[in-house]
């Protein structure tokens, strides 16, 4: 078995995170940005050291390929590169560059794969500045359109084409490429490998992921001179609507609920709320019990609606369906980590991947590594470097075992 530099990959991760250095110890890489430009550029040095190919397609997604033997479709690894507006040193970046250590880790023993292998960094996987997340591998897997995902904007109005311009990361390499297979490594976000002291997550699959937008509609009135009796609050509305949502979901074990945003519109001091929206994040691993929950929400919102006179409103903005990964592929990550001796578990994954999408194109699987205290989206995420060279070495045995060698 192989074993990757655990040095120069943590070397490699750290100097990534002074791009968009936050003063809390995180990175700041919104996608398409400035920031997020100069870490790509970063990666395309270091992957034009290791004798890599670099292109890009129409949504940016920047691919780096080793030639293999025979001329056939590639074993892809990756993830991506931007962040959340305060987020940690090691979401997404990772994964691109632990498949950059095992690049390198293959020059460095004159190892030649039959396969070619490529790396890829996918656009706006956070869904930070445009939304939904994982929009560049979405419309790489043909789930969203490319002039669906070009048209999306950011809070400021500026579309991904024109950020795409801006940049300079719009390519002409085709979507949709035929790939032999997808591994991504990734940090868990979560605590459960840190609890139960495995240094390997294999996932072997993803749960189902439903975006919500709910707006309620009152009547916007003076607060002082507005009795309460008569009032057609909406904030009032929403927190009782949010108050019942979360006793509806903690019926369900295993629901995951996340209000992450609230506005209240023409926000003022002294003036009743007349309308506000807030977003709904509900996750699990099963789809059956996220559309109850969605039903759910509906008829709660009804209720509401009727004891307090407002008007609600309940939109599914992005879903993502529950799927379980490619066994093949979950088989070589096994036996990556047993014959690496690592302690190792089956999961499942509770946050969206660009590997959900690379699921319906191609067989996928991923890797996760221990977080400390499950923190992530965070400045203070952090991970262990024995931990990032655990994963590393798991990934490069595993796709060296797909893409095969003599």
């Amino acid at each position: 078995m192989l074993h990757t530099d655990g040095q120069r990959l943590w070397d490699s991760l750290m100097a990534m995170a002074e791009i968009g250095a936050t003063a809390g110890g995180g990175s700041s890489r919104l996608a398409l940005g400035g920031e997020d430009a100069a870490g790509r550029a970063l990666f395309v040095e270091w992957a034009e050291a290791a004798g890599l190919t670099v292109a890009r397609d129409a949504m940016g997604n920047l691919f780096a390929r080793r030639n293999g033997r025979e001329d056939r479709p590639p074993v892809v690894m990756g993830s991506h590169l931007d962040t959340q507006p305060k987020g940690g040193r090691f979401d997404g970046v990772y994964g691109v560059l632990a498949a950059l250590e095992a690049i390198r880790t293959l020059n460095d023993h004159d190892i030649t794969t039959r396969a070619p292998l490529e790396i890829a960094n996918w656009t706006n996987e956070e869904g930070a500045r445009f939304t939904p997340a994982m929009l560049g591998s979405s419309v790489f897997a043909g789930v969203m359109s490319l002039d669906e995902g070009l048209a999306r904007t950011d809070a400021s109005g500026m579309s991904v084409s024109d950020s795409l311009k801006a940049t300079g990361q719009a390519g002409e390499h085709a979507l949709a490429r035929t790939f032999d297979a997808y591994f991504e490594a990734h940090i868990e976000q979560g605590p459960v490998l840190e609890d139960n002291q495995n240094a390997v997550g294999v996932v072997t699959g993803g749960q189902a992921i439903r975006w919500l937008d709910v707006r309620l509609s009152g009547q916007a009135a003076h607060a002082g001179t507005t009795p309460m009796a008569v009032r057609r609050d909406a904030l009032f509305a929403a927190a009782e609507l949010i108050h019942r949502l979360e006793r509806r979901f903690a019926e369900t074990d295993g629901l995951m609920a996340t209000i992450g945003e609230l506005h209240i519109a023409d926000a003022s001091r002294n003036t009743i709320a007349g309308a506000l929206e807030f977003t709904l994040d509900l996750r699990h691993p099963d789809d059956a019990m996220v559309d109850a929950a969605i039903a759910d929400v509906e008829r709660l919102a009804r209720d509401v609606d009727h004891a307090r006179g407002v008007a609600c409103a309940v939109e599914v903005h992005w879903a993502s369906p529950a799927l379980p990964f490619d066994e093949a592929c979950i088989e070589h990550i096994r036996q990556a980590a047993r014959a690496l001796d690592c302690r190792w578990q089956d999961m499942i994954s509770g946050a969206g991947h660009d590997a959900f999408h690379l699921a319906t194109h191609c067989p996928t699987a991923m890797i996760f590594i221990p977080c400390a205290d499950g923190l992530s989206h965070h400045e203070a995420e952090s991970i262990e470097p024995e931990h990032a060279r655990s994963g590393a070495d798991v990934l490069l045995n595993a796709v060296l075992a797909r893409a095969g060698h003599a």
